[in-house]
């Protein structure tokens, strides 16, 4: 599918904003699927970090249909993946504008306002994650009429749920507790961003997801992301015999207790014979330096997002997982490799004391919606 004409018969000029790994893969498949495309590849010098120039020694923005704009966090493991995904994006042939959004106090102050001329002059915006302070803060400037929200993992289920429900944008994990002092501050903010998302007669709104969506808005237009890049760029993998896990950081949200989730993981590597460890990229290292003592396990740290690590492989013949993304686009990604994606749901008893009242029934909704997945009902201690 082609994208629309933008002014005088030139492509729309489209500007994402990605603040995690997985959020810059969603927007290259979504970039790939439309046919958007940048300067071309064999022009770019790879050379990590750099900006590159065509071989005219040019703009790399010249004729480019796509500005990816990462608003960088500041957790070492999110900017490592980060850097690489920006490099896959640059080889791609697309621009990306790196900004260091959260580097001090005045850091958003320099980043909005280095921002704004960009944001006026776009025609489209595509964002991974319209839960994001920052990123509702910059559709109070945007006037683009196409808005295009990317998958950022199972908040995109809740996110379309929430605009159709016409309520406030919570995440699902904070759903449920008193807002705060810096909540009620920004609600005029978030409130603007809520009819910014919500389709007009002047107005498109399109969700590019691989989650399944239930509650679908009026006039909002649902894509599905199957994937299609990541399998024509990686793979096939080599296949293990083994079992590889992939860790959550449901613990580091609130809403696993940690000694809970070590039982689990230690019950689940004893009974499908796992030997590998993908850490989440919000995982504690003290925890991980735990498991790896207490299990055995290999933790490995990847560098891309897992859909990515997967697809190069190796990758064992089962992959676990609790309630997670990865139950949806595994599937995906692995499609026609032959190997199996087992799911084991979370134990009501395993939520903290201070859990959303909504966690139990969101992480139950993830497993029962997920397609092509073994469900494994109980972890069995060991």
């Amino acid at each position: 599918m082609s994208p629309r004409a933008g002014h005088a018969g030139h492509p729309l000029r489209t500007l994402a904003f990605v603040e995690s790994p997985v959020q810059l893969l969603n927007v290259l498949e979504w970039a790939h699927l439309k046919g958007l495309h940048g300067t071309e590849p064999d022009t770019l010098p790879s050379v990590p970090g750099q900006i590159r120039r065509t071989a005219a020694g040019g703009d790399p923005a010249a004729g480019a249909e796509l500005t990816v704009v990462v608003l960088s966090p500041t957790d070492p493991m999110t900017r490592g993946q980060l850097r690489r995904m920006a490099d896959l994006a640059r080889d791609e042939g697309y621009r990306v504008r790196w900004e260091e959004a959260r580097g001090g106090t005045t850091a958003p102050f320099h980043t909005i306002g280095g921002l704004a001329g960009s944001l006026r002059r776009a025609d489209r915006i595509v964002m991974g994650d319209p839960f994001s302070r920052y990123v509702q803060l910059l559709l109070t400037i945007t006037r683009a009429r196409d808005l295009v929200v990317v998958d950022d993992g199972t908040a995109t289920m809740e996110f379309v749920a929430q605009l159709a429900r016409g309520e406030r944008l919570v995440r699902w994990h904070r759903k449920g507790g008193r807002p705060g002092a810096r909540d009620l501050l920004f609600a005029p903010v978030s409130s603007s961003a809520r009819r910014r998302l919500t389709p007009s007669d002047g107005r498109r709104v399109e969700v590019f997801s691989s989650m399944p969506v239930t509650e679908v808005p009026d006039g909002v237009a649902v894509t599905a992301n199957a994937f299609a890049w990541t399998r024509a760029r990686f793979g096939p993998p080599r296949i293990t015999k083994g079992a590889d896990m992939v860790g959550t950081s449901l613990v580091e949200t609130g809403v696993v207790d940690g000694e809970r989730y070590l039982e689990a993981v230690r019950g689940l590597a004893g009974t499908h014979g796992a030997t590998r460890y993908f850490a989440h990229r919000r995982e504690s290292a003290d925890k991980l330096h735990r498991l790896a003592a207490e299990t055995g396990l290999e933790v490995v740290r990847p560098d891309l997002p897992l859909e990515l690590i997967a697809r190069r492989g190796p990758i064992g013949r089962t992959v676990l997982s609790f309630p997670s993304t990865v139950v949806h686009t595994l599937p995906l990604a692995l499609a026609g490799t032959g190997v199996r994606v087992a799911v084991c749901d979370i134990d009501p008893a395993w939520l903290t004391d201070t859990a959303s009242p909504r966690a139990q029934g969101f992480l139950s909704g993830v497993t029962g919606t997920a397609r092509d997945v073994h469900r494994l009902a109980a972890v069995n201690p060991v």
